[in-house]
C-alpha cells in the first residue's frame, strides 16, 4: 500500500504539489481569521459586584453592605460559590459560577437582585455596579508615569486625557483603567467657629456651594433665519470665584463663602480601589505605588 501511493505521488506531483500549496495557503487563511487566545480560559466565569461607600470604614462596610448583598444573592443558580472583601471605603462581592453556566443569565438575575437591595443600602454607598466580564489573561501590560515636575494631579489629567485615549485607539485594547489618580476639585473647608459668629449653619453652606457650581439652561433665541442657543457660562473659574458665594446676609452685609470657610483646589481622599481586578483569594489587595499610572 505504502509503495502504491509513493508511486503515485511520484506519477502525480505536480498535481501533489498543487494540492501542498492551496492546502498551505488554506491554513494561512484560517489562522489568520481564527479567534486564538494565549492561553485556555482556566479560570471559572465569575460575576463580581463592587461598591463604593466613602468614609465607611471596613467593619462598617463589611457589616452594612457586603453582608447584606451576599444574602441577597444566595440561592441564584450556577453559583458555585460566594465571597466578599471589605476594605475602607469599598466592598467587593464576587459570584464563582460553575463551569457550563451562562454568564449572561446570571448577570441579569444578579441584577434584578442588587436593584432591589440597593434601596436599603446606607445613605452614603453609592449605587452597586456589576463589573464587566473580563478573561483572565485579559491585562497584558501595566504602564508608569512619573515626572519630577508635574504633581500627582497634573499627571493625573495627564494620563486621563492624552495618554489614555492614545490606548485606548490601539485596535484590540478593550479597556485602560487608571490608578492612583488625584482628580481636581474645589474643596470647601469649613471653619466652625466662623460659622457660629455669623450664625450660619452648614445646611446653608452645602446649598450656597451647590447653587454656585450648577449649570443652567439659558433656552433660546428665535431670528427670521435662524435659532441661537443661549448658554450660561459658569462663573466659577478659580477658587476665589467660589469664595465669593454669598451664604447668607447679616445686619445688610453678605456672608461670602470665603469668610466662614477656606476655598482651594484639591483632591479627594484616596481609597482603595479594586475595579477591574480579579479576584485574588483573601490576600489583601495590594496597593499600587503613589503616583502611579497602570494601564
Amino acid at each position: 500500500m505504502l509503495s502504491a501511493l509513493v508511486s503515485v505521488s511520484v506519477r502525480l506531483r505536480v498535481v501533489l504539489i498543487a494540492l501542498c500549496v492551496a492546502l498551505l495557503g488554506f491554513g494561512y487563511h484560517s489562522i489568520r481569521q481564527a479567534p486564538l487566545d494565549v492561553f485556555p480560559e482556566f479560570a471559572p466565569p465569575i460575576v463580581e459586584i463592587q461598591t463604593e461607600a466613602p468614609g465607611l470604614s471596613s467593619e462598617q462596610v463589611e457589616s452594612l453592605i457586603a453582608i447584606p448583598l451576599e444574602n441577597s444573592l444566595t440561592g441564584i443558580p450556577n453559583v458555585q460559590a460566594v465571597r466578599s472583601k471589605s476594605v475602607l471605603g469599598l466592598s467587593q462581592v464576587v459570584l464563582v459560577l460553575r463551569h457550563g453556566a451562562d454568564p449572561m443569565k446570571v448577570r441579569q438575575l444578579v441584577q434584578e437582585r442588587i436593584a432591589a437591595e440597593a434601596r436599603q443600602l446606607p445613605a452614603v454607598a453609592k449605587t452597586p455596579v456589576i463589573l464587566q466580564p473580563l478573561s483572565s489573561t485579559s491585562r497584558v501590560m501595566q504602564i508608569g508615569v512619573w515626572s519630577k515636575s508635574l504633581s500627582q494631579r497634573d499627571l493625573s489629567l495627564l494620563a486621563l486625557w492624552t495618554v489614555r485615549p492614545r490606548l485606548m485607539s490601539v485596535p484590540g485594547v478593550a479597556n485602560v483603567a487608571i490608578w492612583g489618580q488625584r482628580d481636581k476639585q474645589f474643596q470647601v473647608l469649613v471653619n466652625p467657629d466662623r460659622l457660629r459668629a455669623h450664625g450660619i449653619n452648614l445646611d446653608q453652606m452645602l446649598k450656597a456651594a451647590g447653587d454656585a457650581a450648577v449649570l443652567e439652561t439659558g433656552g433660546f433665541l428665535d431670528t427670521p433665519n435662524q435659532r441661537f442657543a443661549v448658554r450660561h457660562l459658569s462663573p466659577i473659574i478659580e477658587p476665589e470665584d467660589l469664595g465669593r458665594t454669598v451664604v447668607d446676609f447679616r445686619g445688610g452685609a453678605p456672608v461670602r463663602l470665603s469668610d466662614v470657610a477656606e476655598v482651594r483646589i484639591g483632591s479627594p481622599p484616596p481609597h482603595r480601589r479594586l475595579r477591574h481586578q480579579r479576584w485574588s483569594g483573601p490576600a489583601a489587595h495590594r496597593r499600587k505605588a503613589a503616583g502611579g499610572k497602570h494601564a
